[in-house]
């Protein structure tokens, strides 16, 4: 079934044009005309698919997302560099001081794609890793005791949580 182009529709779809575009050439870097044609085409036909699979939508693309979104990876980046820090000094001790952890954490997250990036974050963090997702249940390996407690404490769910639509934006 076809859906007819609406103004939010339209407004996705060139937001989701400038999004790739601006991806495109971040990762190729390329300036000459025939491969920015190239990047164009791929753009193009990226958008033809997602609107064919009607996956471009509000919750697809939240315009609001993209600052909240950013702050979380800075956020994000800072304690994965803490945590490399303290899995190196753990690791590179005479008497390496691990004490292999596995905790069940409660996660707050409302939406699947909310409780996927809470469990990607834990798992890029070094030293803690997501083995298993049960409904809003996840079943984390730490390396540690205090990374384990660091994860109990909710700091990065709350934080991931923070990125969920509200129940009005919904």
């Amino acid at each position: 079934m076809r859906h007819s182009a609406t103004p939010r529709s339209l407004r996705h779809a060139l937001f989701l044009i400038l999004l790739l575009g601006l991806f495109w050439l971040l990762l190729s870097g390329h300036t000459d005309p025939l491969m920015l044609a190239f990047g164009a085409l791929s753009v193009l036909l990226t958008l033809y698919i997602a609107l064919r699979m009607a996956v471009v939508d509000e919750e697809s693309l939240p315009f609001d997302l993209p600052a909240r979104l950013l702050l979380y990876w800075l956020w994000l980046a800072v304690e994965v560099a803490k945590s490399t820090w303290d899995v190196t000094l753990r690791i590179w001790r005479l008497r390496p001081d691990i004490s292999p952890t596995v905790i069940p954490i409660e996660a707050s997250q409302k939406t699947p794609l909310g409780l996927m990036l809470y469990a990607n974050s834990i798992t890029l963090t070094p030293g803690t890793l997501c083995m298993n997702v049960s409904g809003n249940q996840l079943l984390v390996h730490a390396l540690s005791r205090a990374a384990a407690d660091d994860l109990l404490a909710g700091a990065m769910d709350r934080r991931v949580s923070a990125l969920e639509p509200t129940d009005e934006q919904r």
